[in-house]
């Protein structure tokens, strides 16, 4: 079993057309993901990485039975395109897109709870179901097939952690990048809860940073609703109070919350072992297993 994708689910691309789009559109092909279609406005009837191009996402998910979607559109359009892709009934929406403003997202967010379709993103690298499908940027060549489960909101550090997983001989049931802005989709804890419920997924790891209380309220969600082994890593430890580092949500205010001290804290006390390294990480799902 997967989580979220799997080689059945048919993807549109919003967004082909351009550089970064036809790019990624044809390293997903390669991968294997069953990329149906792309949809960008005033260009239906084209074709791009091999597929047919249409004017709107519903013309694609109409014509080609689309379920999901990946956009790749400029920050300034990317919530109307996130707004198309939540105005059809496809299942699930990743926004790759880095940048989108703030407020944006925000009546992004509204609307998310007035629909079904799920959104992963935005800034972030996707999904990735090993051997299956991939919805993204994630160089799926450090992916293996396994049964731990990964949620994180860096790419960077999916990959360092990931990499050192395959190595160890530990696959992956699927990996999701939810992403570091402010206002996201999937959370922690929506991520949390479809691995508890797969019976695939044996382990799982989630890392997180600096900023935001997400990380202290998954820990809750662990220690009160997850029976699966969880293992933690934590990023910016050294990142001093009031200064963002890298992702727009990775910053402390200084409260005393959203530190990595906080947050490792809180996943200690859920019982989540929380590494130093990557390589630590790897170490304590494998005394799980």
């Amino acid at each position: 079993m997967s989580t979220f994708v799997d080689d059945d689910t048919r993807v549109v691309v919003q967004g082909i057309t351009g550089g970064e789009g036809n790019f990624h559109a044809g390293q997903m092909i390669e991968y294997g993901t069953n990329v149906v279609a792309g949809a960008v406005p005033g260009k239906g009837g084209q074709e791009a990485a091999g597929v047919p191009v249409y004017d709107t996402v519903s013309e694609a998910v109409d014509a080609e039975n689309a379920d999901a979607s990946v956009i790749f559109v400029p920050p300034a359009f990317a919530a109307d395109a996130i707004f198309e892709a939540l105005d059809t009934d496809l299942d699930l929406a990743v926004a790759i897109t880095e940048g989108i403003p703030t407020q944006d997202m925000a009546t992004v967010n509204k609307r998310l709870s007035e629909v079904d379709t799920g959104l992963i993103g935005p800034n972030c690298p996707g999904i990735i179901t090993p051997g299956e499908a991939k919805l993204g940027i994630l160089p799926g060549n450090i992916f293996s097939e396994g049964n731990v489960g990964l949620v994180s909101r860096s790419g960077t550090l999916t990959y360092q952690v990931v990499d050192n997983l395959t190595e160890r001989g530990l696959g992956q049931s699927t990996a999701i990048g939810i992403g570091g802005d402010p206002i996201i989709g999937t959370s922690f804890i929506d991520a949390l809860g479809a691995f508890e419920a797969d019976a695939d997924t044996d382990a799982v790891v989630m890392c997180g940073e600096i900023g935001g209380e997400d990380e202290e309220q998954a820990a809750r969600f662990i220690g009160e609703q997850m029976d699966t082994p969880v293992a933690g890593f934590i990023a910016g430890r050294t990142a001093p109070p009031g200064k963002r580092m890298g992702h727009a949500g990775a910053i402390v205010s200084g409260s005393g919350t959203g530190t990595a001290r906080s947050k490792i804290d809180a996943l200690n006390d859920a019982g989540v072992p929380v590494g130093d390294t990557p390589e630590e990480v790897a170490d304590h799902v494998e005394g799980f297993l």
